[in-house]
């Protein structure tokens, strides 16, 4: 048997581990931008390369990330849009889903990452860094594979868990893995989170300028998430709950200089003030000479022609063109008007007016025909639209909700982090929230998800992180209900099941 000597970064590896039937070395595949393992165990910077590396692979799931966490909730519909309609993120929100329509195949990529993640985590402690150095590599390491593995639980529940990297295969079988159960997926995720905890020590340090590599605060963050999941669909109650409010209490006490909310909601997105931006915790990178955040966000603008004739008032002007006059996009995904109409009446909401704006034919009777996207519109270099806006993981917001559900959950008052989103969005002359009970305190945090966090992935895990009656409550029963055969998790594609003979669908599809 012939032993690889490299350690790929790329996803390439991946997909072609299915096809080979005889040994080979991994290296015969060597993409551009592989690393030489045995360079990485002898050279500090090849062993940055590496890790760096992880991060580089990561930045290409947040259009995976978004819709995951997105398309299947209320905001998205068959509402007001100026296109034909991308049929792909339709299916989702219409849940038309199927054993023979499935919206994310072989796992959506994901073990391309994990797979970077286990080298990282086997190689980076024989590299000839600085003990402190591969110290915090490893528990950034740890910590994103933590993330990973929770948006696989809860996108397909039970699922193959590999932790350790691929080095050689010797034939087809040796790729084949079973799906594990949920609750064992569950236990190595806590795992990751501990492991991630400990190696970062006790100082709740945040990355100093641009905050794009994931910190002990981060993993407090997926702690409160991942434990309050676990406590609603796992059989943890109390006791989980207790570890997630205690979790993100731990960051809540941070709040200052340094750690709070931003006053002015735009400033969070803004690509000229990612500098130390005191409300981002962990995002993912954007800039004009690395990628930029184009995955998804052209479905959720327009094209050249159009932006001459729609209008952002109920009047000829502004068009959109004399707004954004280098964007160009294809505006395929809407609002239906009764949503629009929640997010949009006073009082205003400056969530709402820096994350969209509704867009009107410009000639009487000036209906409305769509919203357009501003929270990751970029900046302009010459005449080219630049889209280099970060896209947040975890921010300060995130850590006042899941502690109010977190509170909400134990029958205890949430008010005061209810209050404080509430304030930020409407200013002094906002309405309080007052303790109401379990069920009215979620409704109420479950309504500020809705409107913090559009467009950043966030709504659909919220809906379903706060329970089934929660998820019928809040969508078109006509595609998802009790009595509906959608299901929360997703299925598996039949050339998923063909490929590998010891995996099974999941429950519920044929």
């Amino acid at each position: 048997m012939k032993y690889n000597k490299f350690l790929i970064i790329s996803g390439v590896v991946m997909l072609m581990l299915g096809a080979l039937s005889c040994t080979k070395k991994l290296d015969e595949v060597l993409p551009q931008d592989a690393i030489s393992k045995d360079q990485a165990l002898k050279d500090p910077n090849a062993a940055r390369t590496l890790y760096h590396g992880v991060y580089g692979r990561f930045r290409a799931f947040d259009a995976t990330f978004f819709q995951l966490g997105e398309m299947r909730s209320d905001i998205w519909v068959d509402g007001l849009f100026t296109e034909s309609v991308d049929g792909g993120l339709q299916n989702q929100y219409r849940h038309n889903i199927s054993n023979l329509n499935v919206p994310f195949t072989n796992w959506a990529g994901f073990y391309n990452l994990i797979y970077n993640f286990n080298n990282a985590i086997k190689i980076l402690p024989q590299t000839p860094l600085p003990d402190a150095e591969k110290t915090i590599m490893l528990a950034e390491v740890h910590g994103l594979r933590a993330y990973v593995y929770y948006t696989m639980l809860r996108t397909w529940g039970a699922i193959p868990l590999n932790t350790e990297p691929v080095e050689t295969i010797s034939n087809t079988a040796e790729t084949y893995k079973r799906r594990t159960g949920a609750d064992t997926i569950m236990t190595q995720i806590k795992a990751d989170i501990e492991q991630s905890l400990t190696l970062f020590g006790s100082a709740n340090t945040l990355p100093s300028g641009k905050r794009v590599y994931w910190s002990r605060i981060a993993s407090l963050i997926l702690k409160g998430d991942v434990f309050i999941w676990s406590g609603t669909h796992m059989g943890g109650g109390n006791a989980d709950f207790t570890t997630a409010k205690n979790a993100l209490q731990e960051v809540r006490n941070l709040q200052g200089a340094a750690l709070d909310l931003q006053a002015n909601y735009a400033d969070i997105f803004d690509p000229t003030k990612k500098n130390n931006n005191k409300e981002i915790i962990f995002a993912i990178n954007y800039e004009l000479q690395q990628a930029q955040n184009t995955q998804f966000v052209g479905a959720f603008t327009v094209n050249a022609i159009q932006a001459a004739t729609l209008s952002f008032a109920q009047a000829p002007t502004p068009t959109v063109s004399s707004v954004y006059p280098y964007v160009g996009g294809a505006n395929r995904v809407g609002m239906n008007q009764a949503m629009i109409n929640r997010l949009t009446t006073l009082p205003a909401d400056q969530r709402i007016t820096n994350t969209f704006r509704v867009m009107y034919s410009n000639a009487a009777p000036f209906a409305t025909r769509g919203i357009f996207l501003t929270k990751y519109i970029g900046t302009t270099a010459g005449t080219s639209q630049i889209y280099n806006n970060d896209f947040p993981i975890y921010r300060y917001a995130d850590v006042l909700l899941l502690l109010a559900e977190a509170k909400a959950k134990l029958s205890e008052d949430p008010s005061a982090e209810i209050n404080a989103i509430r304030l930020r969005a409407y200013g002094a002359g906002y309405t309080p929230h007052v303790n109401a009970g379990i069920t009215a305190n979620m409704n109420a945090i479950l309504e500020e998800y809705l409107r913090e966090f559009i467009a950043e992935g966030k709504r659909w895990w919220a809906l379903r992180r706060a329970g089934d009656s929660y998820v019928y409550a809040n969508l078109n029963p006509t595609y998802f209900s009790p009595a509906s055969t959608a299901k929360f998790l997703l299925p598996l594609s039949l050339s998923m099941l063909q490929a590998d003979p010891l995996l099974t669908q999941t429950a519920g599809y044929p």
